[in-house]
């Protein structure tokens, strides 16, 4: 069988192959308040310079270790952490951010062996 169905229609198959990465870290700094409750952050709270970390990894469940090191890393706030997809998003100063992001990767390159992406910021 080709790569094309019967409609003549291009068929792309995706798999994710487990591994031990962090795949995103980013730290937004100053976000626009839309951005908080666009993602179901509590928009009540001042969000003045302020920051959101999100930072992605496989296997997924790694996210319940990282939200663990990113609060006792900094002042941030646990924002969302799914075990499923991998995803942890964090919020706080841009430093309580930036610092709770790097002391996660520091800890999944060095302890756990993961292989880390370059930390970006906008």
């Amino acid at each position: 069988m080709n790569e094309f169905d019967t409609s003549g229609k291009m068929r792309i198959i995706q798999e994710l192959v487990p591994g031990k990465q962090i795949t995103l870290a980013h730290v937004i700094a100053n976000p626009d308040k839309i951005l908080y409750k666009k993602l179901g952050l509590d928009p009540a709270v001042d969000y003045s310079k302020s920051a959101i970390g999100i930072v992605t990894m496989s296997p997924a469940e790694t996210a319940i270790i990282a939200g663990d090191i990113a609060t006792k890393a900094s002042g941030v706030e646990l924002g969302f952490v799914d075990r499923f997809s991998g995803t942890l998003i964090v919020t706080g100063t841009v430093s309580e951010v930036q610092s709770a992001v790097e002391a996660l990767c520091h800890y999944a390159e060095k302890t756990l062996g993961f292989t880390v992406c370059p930390i970006t910021r906008t």
